[in-house]
């Protein structure tokens, strides 16, 4: 089987649609021999920041000389991005034999998409011999994938906030029950911060589940990107902190991956605050405050939720620009409005399109929501069309901002590389 038709065949199981369940997984990871038990895991998710966290964590880890899996979606560029050992993604070629040996084991099962890349990936890190598996949840908790790791050495769950309420509920305290699904019995728990209802299920889970729940404190230091931090855990002190991410949103993320690595040091891996601080140092994560090509005048940010505005709208303000020209374009089962809500009052005028995806909010209602709060709005066929005007028409000290979904941010950046091959993010 080739790579192309590969991928046509995992594209083909979206027609199982988004199926929350953990028969199906348990039953192909037990039909090959159960790849999870040959590795540490931490298991990461929440609503907004868990990339991030993982992206700290699989840093961290590799620091100190381990051999690390990381699993997360969606990819921004290629389906190999997902999986990767020690920062370097799956080749196509064994993507092609994977998806050729568990078409064979799966037989008759009918597994979804993410069922069958989450088997990939588990078995893809046994044979690679990692030391350590990061695994960022795709939707929920209880019933991901991901979950039917059944032992893993720490959790994370980052904020939660409401997102793909179709399948996880409308209200926080139901989302928070499904997000701590992946909380196990005896294993411990960092959570970060929560608003009240959802805290409360999380915690009373926990204490069903005896899991000890790990308080990570905070990162201490001004606000901005351009001063050191330092963060108290329970037994490190790590001063000079400089981050690899951007945004005060990731002191947050970063208290999160110390907390979980500081647990990991307890159990007697090899993570040091010395390694702690290099890896934190040396953590990128594309399409998340991603400023193209280091300089600042184009932004691009993969916030597609309302956590994710208010983030993006928070650095804004840190920012005070001038003009802020947005490119903006969103999936079709996002709400437009809590997006656009918090974020138009440091924007001049908008360039609406569609992300490249199947369904996605028509860029018509995007202008229109933008001219009733008295905003410029335009609208354009695609990613490149809109964000080429917006370079146009740039001028000295503007920022043109790419962010709503992240596959818009990924069609950006293939355009700004133009014939230049991307590079690889995590190295």
């Amino acid at each position: 089987m080739a790579y192309r038709e590969s991928l046509d065949y995992l594209y083909g199981l979206q027609k199982f649609g988004i199926k929350l369940g953990l028969e199906n997984i348990r039953t192909l990871l037990d039909r090959l021999g159960h790849p999870e038990c040959a590795y540490g895991v931490i298991h990461v998710a929440g609503s907004n920041g868990k990339g991030s966290v993982c992206a700290y964590l699989d840093r961290i880890l590799r620091e100190a000389g381990l051999r690390v899996g990381l699993y997360t979606s969606p990819h921004l560029h290629s389906f190999t991005e997902r999986i990767r050992v020690n920062g370097v993604p799956i080749e196509e070629k064994q993507v092609a034999d994977y998806t050729e040996e568990l078409r064979r084991v799966a037989g008759n099962l009918p597994s979804t998409f993410f069922e069958f890349t989450t088997a990939m990936a588990l078995l893809h890190f046994q044979r690679e011999r990692v030391d350590f598996a990061v695994l960022e949840t795709g939707m929920g908790g209880r019933l991901d994938a991901t979950n039917a790791v059944d032992s893993p050495q720490v959790t994370v769950i980052t904020s939660i906030c409401r997102d793909h309420a179709g399948h996880l509920g409308d209200d926080l305290a139901t989302i928070a029950g499904e997000k701590g699904g992946i909380i196990k019995s005896g294993v411990p728990l960092v959570l970060g911060r929560q608003a009240p209802e959802a805290e409360r299920v999380l915690r009373d889970l926990a204490r069903e589940k005896q899991a000890p729940v790990r308080d990570v404190g905070s990162v201490l230091g001004p606000e901005g990107d351009d001063d050191p931090l330092a963060w108290h855990g329970c037994h490190w002190v790590l001063e000079g902190l400089r981050p690899g991410l951007l945004g005060d949103h990731q002191r947050e993320n970063l208290t999160l991956a110390l907390g979980a690595a500081e647990i990991l040091a307890e159990q007697g891996v090899p993570l040091t605050p010395t390694v702690a601080r290099a890896g934190i140092a040396k953590t990128r994560w594309p399409g998340r405050l991603e400023w193209w090509g280091g300089q600042r005048r184009i932004l691009l940010d993969g916030a597609h939720n309302e956590g994710g505005a208010a983030v993006l709208a928070d650095y804004l303000r840190h920012l005070s620009p001038r003009t802020v020209r947005w490119v903006v374009g969103l999936k079709g089962d996002k709400e437009a409005s809590a997006i656009l809500s918090p974020l138009l009052p440091w924007v001049t005028e908008l360039y609406c399109t569609s992300p490249p995806v199947e369904e996605a909010v028509p860029p018509e209602a995007l202008a229109r929501l933008g001219r009733d709060a008295g905003r410029p709005a335009r609208v354009f066929s695609c990613c490149a069309e809109a964000l080429a005007a917006a370079l146009k028409e740039q001028r000295p000290g503007e920022i043109v901002l790419v962010a709503g979904s992240l596959f818009l941010v990924a069609a950006a950046r293939e355009y700004l590389a133009g014939d230049s091959p991307m590079a690889d993010p995590l190295l």
